[in-house]
């Protein structure tokens, strides 16, 4: 099975290595040293250099990647195929537009790396202005298996804490997952998602009771959504 390794750069910016025994692939390698490094260390391939989406805060490892190796860029057509193989074990592809047009994220073994899609307990902002597709991919993300590990494109987590907790006062949850918070590797599961992003929640109840309090529809899945969406 493939394995994930984490990297930190900037305030809060995360970007990712999948490797196997032999060969790697950098994703949204902003931390380029540090990942060189680590490939050197463990005798390792980088074979490819790819991004969650096209933001610059995603894109500024990949000539420092791709200068100190023999790795490819993988490009838009590149990612049309719905997988990449690495030595020989898959790294599926999800296309998910709605933070921006381009979108994607990466799922192997049972780790999402989500880019700027989902964070840990909120999602991205959706700069494409593509409100539907945004929901269609969250509806995509949320059939996953409840034990996947997500790795975001950010560490947002006190903050996305902090407006889920505005919204669910009362959702335990949202403590209990702040107690397990280690700013040194951050992930949540979609289990945790499910329990504390409302953005993952937007059919339990505590949700469409807050909508109909602020006077939103929330006749719909598709309306809930566009109502939670206008929030601030």
């Amino acid at each position: 099975m493939l394995k994930v390794k984490q990297f930190r750069y900037g305030a809060d910016n995360l970007g990712y290595l999948i490797y196997g025994s032999t060969g790697a692939m950098a994703v949204d390698g902003g931390a380029a040293d540090a990942i060189l490094s680590y490939v050197d260390q463990h005798s390792l391939s980088l074979l490819y250099v790819a991004n969650t989406h096209n933001h610059q805060d995603h894109t500024s490892g990949n000539t420092a990647l791709l200068t100190g190796s023999r790795a490819r860029l993988l490009t838009g057509e590149d990612l049309q195929g719905g997988a990449i193989e690495l030595k020989g074990q898959n790294i599926q592809i999800i296309h998910t537009p709605g933070h921006t047009k381009d979108s994607l994220c990466f799922y192997t073994g049972n780790t999402l790396i989500a880019g700027d899609t989902l964070f840990n307990g909120t999602i991205g902002n959706c700069f494409s202005g593509d409100l539907e597709g945004f929901y269609h991919s969250i509806l995509k993300l949320m059939e996953l298996p409840e034990g996947t590990v997500v790795y975001a494109g950010h560490d947002y987590v006190r903050d996305s804490m902090a407006f889920a907790r505005h919204l669910e006062s009362g959702n335990r949850a949202i403590g209990d997952f702040l107690k397990r918070y280690d700013p040194k590797h951050v992930f949540s599961t979609l289990a945790d998602e499910k329990k504390i992003n409302p953005y993952f929640r937007f059919n339990e109840q505590s949700i469409v009771t807050l909508l109909a309090r602020l006077g939103l529809p929330r006749g719909t899945e598709w309306e809930r959504w566009q109502s939670l969406m206008s929030i601030e």
